[in-house]
């Protein structure tokens, strides 16, 4: 087990230092298909399902959620992929000049790792579903960086996959944190909006979600975070269970989440429009094809 969260760790702090995952695949000699189900899929479940059975067994049953991963060839190549990835070195960072808004984002990452209120730890968030009319259940992390150069979070969404971002905050008020819902090329963006109350260590956090939905459209909606723990261990993050919640097995705390964040008025959409004239009459269009 010490291996493979090792393997994962290694993984991630390229990753975060910003090692593409195309340099990453060359460098170790692995399809992109292979390292990224390692990185999202089996080595997160790998470790939930270490809690709860034996590692042998719970290698198997994470390996069963992909199909492009061989236990043989992960097991005997593990060391030498461990070997080579600690070889592989991030070159210096250097600033985009020219482009003032990369050199703020950089210069802000910086500060507010200086600046990180206390609301470090793991978090339930409670958003709704893009595809039911179920309460979306997704963990977060939020820490500071092995290095303690810019905020880390992680996400792991309803369907087991690991996501890593960045987190801002410009203002004592506000957390911004953006991440890719793609390990690969190209950018599928995330950004959610916080609001830190003016109240000392936290236990919940409220802002705005937006991203895409199935159909790559634009969707905004309320989303809150629960704190569990001030851990930020991110063995403890993996370990976590995500998922959608249907309502019959809502307790009243999650009732109480399901009506603030998944009521009319609590998300905004859109949708694609056909036979575009690219005039207001679209736009009319787009508005009677939401509300059907």
């Amino acid at each position: 087990m010490n291996d493979f969260l090792e393997l994962y760790k290694r993984i991630e702090y390229l990753r975060n230092s910003g090692i593409k995952m195309k340099e990453i695949v060359d460098w170790v000699g692995m399809a992109p298909s292979v390292l990224s189900s390692l990185y999202t899929t089996v080595l997160p479940a790998y470790f939930e399902g270490s809690k709860t059975m034996p590692q042998e067994e719970a290698l198997d049953q994470a390996l069963s959620l992909v199909n492009n991963v061989s236990k043989r060839r992960l097991l005997s190549g593990l060391e030498e992929t461990l070997q080579r990835l600690d070889e592989l070195e991030p070159a210096e960072r250097h600033t985009q000049k020219g482009i003032p808004f990369v050199e703020s984002l950089i210069e802000e990452m910086s500060l507010s790792a200086r600046q990180l209120p206390d609301i470090c730890g793991v978090y339930t968030s409670y958003s709704l579903s893009s595809s039911s009319d179920c309460l979306k259940c997704e963990p977060y992390l939020i820490a500071l960086s092995d290095n303690k150069d810019h905020i880390r979070i992680g996400r792991l969404n309803a369907y087991g996959e690991v996501q890593w971002g960045i987190g801002v905050n410009g203002n004592p008020q506000n957390l911004y944190c953006l991440f890719s819902e793609s390990p690969v090329p190209p950018l599928i963006l995330v950004t959610l909006y916080l609001q830190i109350p003016m109240f000392k260590n936290p236990g919940q956090l409220r802002g705005l979600y937006l991203g895409l939905d199935y159909n790559r459209n634009p969707v905004a909606r309320r989303i809150v975070l629960i704190k569990e723990s001030e851990n930020t261990d991110t063995e403890e993050f993996l370990a976590m269970k995500s998922g959608l919640i249907a309502k019959e097995d809502f307790t009243p705390e999650q009732q109480a989440y399901y009506d603030y964040t998944c009521q009319t008025g609590d998300y905004i959409k859109m949708c694609t429009v056909p036979s575009l004239r690219m005039d207001e009459s679209d736009l009319i269009k787009e508005k009677k094809m939401l509300a059907l």
